[in-house]
C-alpha cells in the first residue's frame, strides 16, 4: 500500500496564459502565483433537490463533494478560493444544508478568502454561506466565470462539466476532464452528482477553434490526450 501511494501523481502543471497552473486529481485547479485554488460546479444538495421532486438519490453528495474540496484545500492551503458557479444545485441549496455539512464548509473557508461566482442554477446566495458572491472576476491575465463565452480566450469557466471517452482493449470508461489550450480552460465538475457532457461534442468546437488538449482525471494520475486523438472520426 505504502509503494502504491508513492506512485500516486495526485497533481499534474499545465501551462495557462503563461502562468503555471496546477490540475489536482479531485478535478481542482491550483494557481501558484496567485495562491488561489479554483474549483467549478460543486452542485451541493443536488440529491436533496432530486429527492423533493420524488426521484430518490442517497443523500451523500454533499457529503462526498465536501470531502474533496476539503482534500484540495488542505493540500495546497491557499490564501483564495473561488468556486466558478453552481455550487448548489438551486437556490434553496443553502438552506438544506446539513449541520455537518456546514460545519466542514465553515472550516474549509476559515482563514482565507472565500469567492463565490454564481452560476445559472444559483444566481442568488445568501449571506448565510460566508465569503463574497460576485458574476465574474479578473484574476492576473484570466477571467474568471461560470460560463464560458465564445471569443473571450483568457478564461477559466465550468458549466459544461467536459468528460473524455477513451476506448482501450475494446473497453471504454468515461473520466472528466480539463480542456484548455493554453489560454483557456474550461473546469470539470467536482460535484459528485454532476454529470458530464463528452468533449467531442460540437458546442465545445467554437470555444477552441485551433483544437484542445484533454487533461483525464485517471485513478491515480491526470492523462493529456490531444483531441485530435480523441476525438476521431
Amino acid at each position: 500500500m505504502t509503494a502504491l501511494l508513492k506512485n500516486k501523481q495526485t497533481t499534474h502543471e499545465i501551462g495557462l496564459q503563461g502562468r503555471t497552473a496546477v490540475l489536482d486529481l479531485t478535478g481542482a485547479m491550483y494557481l501558484p502565483d496567485e495562491d488561489a485554488l479554483l474549483v467549478a460546479d460543486l452542485h451541493f444538495e443536488k440529491g436533496s433537490s432530486f429527492a423533493r421532486r420524488g426521484m430518490m438519490l442517497p443523500p451523500y453528495d454533499t457529503r462526498e463533494t465536501l470531502i474533496a474540496l476539503s482534500d484540495a484545500v488542505q493540500r495546497y492551503s491557499p490564501r483564495t478560493v473561488i468556486a466558478l458557479g453552481d455550487s448548489f444545485h438551486d437556490i434553496g441549496g443553502p438552506e438544506r444544508l446539513g449541520d455537518e455539512e456546514r460545519t466542514t464548509l465553515e472550516g474549509v473557508q476559515s482563514g482565507r478568502d472565500w469567492i463565490w461566482v454564481t452560476g445559472n442554477h444559483d444566481r442568488i446566495l445568501p449571506e448565510s454561506i460566508g465569503g463574497q458572491v460576485v458574476e465574474e472576476m479578473e484574476l492576473g491575465p484570466l477571467t474568471l466565470r461560470h460560463e464560458p463565452q465564445e471569443g473571450a480566450g483568457a478564461e477559466v469557466a465550468g458549466h459544461l462539466h467536459p468528460v473524455g471517452k477513451v476506448v482501450m482493449r475494446g473497453r471504454s470508461t468515461r473520466r472528466r476532464c480539463f480542456l484548455t489550450d493554453g489560454s483557456r480552460c474550461i473546469m470539470p465538475a467536482l460535484g459528485a452528482y454532476a454529470g458530464g457532457l463528452n468533449a467531442c461534442d460540437a458546442v465545445f468546437k467554437p470555444l477552441f477553434p485551433k483544437g484542445f488538449t484533454a487533461h483525464l482525471i485517471g485513478t491515480e494520475r491526470i492523462f493529456a490526450i490531444a483531441k485530435a486523438m480523441l476525438c476521431r472520426d
